[in-house]
């Protein structure tokens, strides 16, 4: 009998990621997946969230394959799990050998998603916010508010954190374990030099005009190819996406107000693409599957070492 040379495959469940994911490493894991994006050297469709009917949910499957990495995230989004005490989103992650196509680990991909969105996000503002910026609002005290609070430590101080969620105890619980203020939205948003909204809204949940000139904003939030969580007036200005392909299916805040993408984040992050250092900038992420499967490589490296 011939024993079949192929390995077991392994399960990496949540535990074992957060006894090796760092954000200090993970950040220029991310700046570097969005420049090999953004230069042709991975390949990857644009994701198709489906909708669950009648139960209120979606799923996606995203695949991508590169030199390094080949594989696929499994995500569900329900966005009334909340209510159930159940995360939002959940996702498996599938990696296979590049070199043989062996399938090497199906991994939990419920925190990996949370920290890769904030790290991506940290290398936007990292390359296009001044050195000296000081106030940060957050809208949105859920997970990725607190992920992006960390990811956001890593590249800039700030001395003024300002916190908004829609129920506002949640706000004062975040504010109180990182030193912030909760506030009302109007309030955290005039003035801020950086903005990250993390909601899952289908309309805007600010008022454009409230951006001060040169404020450099994120958005995050997800609730359907036809909703949006920021207004016609904050996609007015410089607007830096993940993907084109992928925000102009998929982005709510693009498709409603036809906004013209400035450039991809890869393409600034390579500097082939220069963003005015005064501009107002918004950066629409909805997230890639290529940024799962290098921090879910990541996580393998380092549980091989």
């Amino acid at each position: 009998m011939i024993e079949d040379p192929v390995k077991p495959m392994r399960f990496v469940d949540d535990r074992m990621i957060a006894g090796v994911l760092r954000m200090e490493e993970l950040i220029p894991a991310m700046r570097q997946a969005m420049i090999d994006f953004s230069e042709g050297r991975v390949t990857q469709p644009a994701r198709r969230m489906i909708p669950v009917d009648p139960h209120g949910g979606y799923f996606a499957s995203m695949p991508a394959v590169s030199e390094n990495a080949v594989g696929a995230k499994l995500l569900t989004f329900y966005p009334d799990n909340g209510r159930k005490k159940l995360p939002t989103h959940m996702a498996l992650i599938v990696l296979f050998s590049p070199k043989t196509g062996e399938p090497l680990v199906v991994m939990d991909g419920h925190r990996i998603t949370q920290m890769r969105t904030a790290a991506v996000t940290a290398t936007y503002i990292d390359a296009v916010a001044a050195n000296d910026v000081k106030t940060l609002a957050i809208l949105g005290a859920g997970a990725q508010g607190r992920n992006h609070l960390e990811a956001l430590s890593c590249v800039r101080e700030f001395s003024d954190i300002r916190i908004w969620n829609r129920t506002h105890a949640r706000a004062v619980a975040l504010a109180e374990t990182v030193g912030g203020t909760a506030v009302s939205c109007e309030e955290a948003v005039r003035g801020a030099d950086v903005v990250i909204v993390a909601t899952a809204s289908t309309e805007s949940v600010f008022d454009g005009q409230w951006l001060r000139r040169g404020a450099k904003l994120a958005t995050v939030g997800w609730a359907g190819a036809n909703g949006g969580e920021v207004d016609a007036k904050t996609m007015s200005h410089t607007v830096i996406v993940d993907s084109r392909e992928g925000t102009l299916a998929d982005s709510g805040n693009i498709r409603r107000y036809s906004a013209t993408i400035h450039a991809e984040l890869g393409e600034v992050l390579a500097g082939t693409v220069s963003v005015d250092a005064n501009a107002t900038v918004v950066f629409d992420s909805i997230g890639l599957a290529c940024q799962d499967l290098t921090a879910a490589s990541l996580v393998l490296n380092k549980l091989d070492k």
